[in-house]
């Protein structure tokens, strides 16, 4: 290993050469933020079955795995072999931080595996997970959605019982995925912050206001719908 592959510059050189990276970072900042508002824009499609999954509790209504909000983020663990789980869709998972954040925007982040759930479930308790874990294994859920054997992260929304597809990606699409705002910038409503480009109707509030310690949501009159 060569630790000295790139040039040695003296600061002031450092200094305008982090600069000039700095304009080509702004310049990707303000595409994401456009392609996250071109996102929002998206139209969705109406989930026409009433998939019922398995939990640890029994069966669960897919409606149901939003817990009352109204935007719903669900990865597509994939599951072939018990003995060797996916170590990327284990990796994109350990990643995953505190729910709170999400809850306050209304959005639930759950993991909706095709592997059944007496195998998926000992998996989870294993690598001390606690984000809300189901099987869509017996369901025509992912067939429906038109996604194989593979991994895949879906955004739904959800209007009363109705349920609709708002977007999905996978593959190498979910590698910049795990902040809060990476998350949000995928759902309908995206950070709901005032700032941002989105449909009318669509709920926002000034930045910062609604930031909160992931223990103080709650008593700060900021829990999750």
């Amino acid at each position: 290993m060569d630790l000295t592959a790139r040039p040695v510059v003296s600061a002031a050189e450092w200094e305008q050469a982090h600069r000039e990276m700095l304009v080509r970072e702004k310049e990707l900042t303000r595409a994401r933020d456009a392609l996250a508002a071109a996102r929002r824009r998206m139209p969705m499609v109406k989930l026409e079955k009433d998939y019922v999954l398995r939990g640890p509790d029994g069966p669960v209504r897919l409606v149901d795995v939003f817990e009352g909000r109204h935007q719903l983020v669900a990865y597509k663990f994939m599951w072939h072999d018990p003995e060797s789980p996916c170590e990327g869709c284990s990796l994109f998972v350990d990643q995953f931080g505190h729910p709170a954040h999400l809850h306050a925007r209304d959005v639930t982040r759950a993991v909706i595996s095709s592997g059944p759930l007496e195998e998926t479930l000992p998996y989870r308790e294993r690598m001390g997970w606690t984000t809300p874990w189901y099987s869509s294994a017996g369901s025509d859920l992912y067939a429906d959605l038109g996604l194989g054997d593979g991994f895949a992260l879906n955004v739904f929304l959800r209007d009363g019982e109705d349920v609709y597809r708002t977007y999905m990606i996978e593959g190498r699409g979910t590698e910049a995925l795990g902040s809060v705002w990476s998350f949000l910038d995928l759902t309908p409503f995206g950070r709901q912050e005032t700032w941002e480009d989105a449909p009318a109707g669509t709920p926002q509030s000034d930045p910062y206001v609604w930031w909160r310690r992931h223990d103080e949501y709650e008593t700060a009159g900021a829990a999750a719908r």
